[in-house]
Formats: structure tokens, C-alpha cells, sequence
């Protein structure tokens, strides 16, 4: 979890970025399109939540 500013700007950033890629993917091939996307970015995500080593020594 964010622990400063900084952390949390970068975290939102990322959201931003993710929100725009999935519009722009809505708007360009619709719906089969969007969740070939959703698939793409729920794999990055996992990837790094779950990689190894852990960004932080919790």
C-alpha cells in the first residue's frame, strides 16, 4: 500500500493510464476488443502484485 505522496500519485497515474487505454480500445474496436484488453491489463497487473522479489521487505 502507498505509504507517501509520491507512491500514491504514481498509483493513481497508473489508473489514469489504464482508464485510457481501455477507452481508446472501446472507441477504436468495441466490445470484443475491450475485454481482449481487460484481459491484457489484469495479467500486468497480477504480474506486479505477485512478482518476485516483493517491491517492499514487509
Amino acid at each position: 500500500m502507498p505509504t507517501n505522496e509520491k507512491e500514491i500519485n504514481c498509483s493513481l497515474f497508473d489508473k489514469l493510464e489504464l482508464v485510457e487505454r481501455i477507452r481508446r480500445e472501446a472507441n477504436r474496436g468495441g466490445l470484443d476488443a475491450v475485454l481482449e484488453q481487460l484481459d491484457i491489463e489484469e495479467a500486468a497487473i497480477n504480474r506486479k502484485l505477485y512478482q518476485k522479489p516483493p517491491l517492499t521487505n514487509a
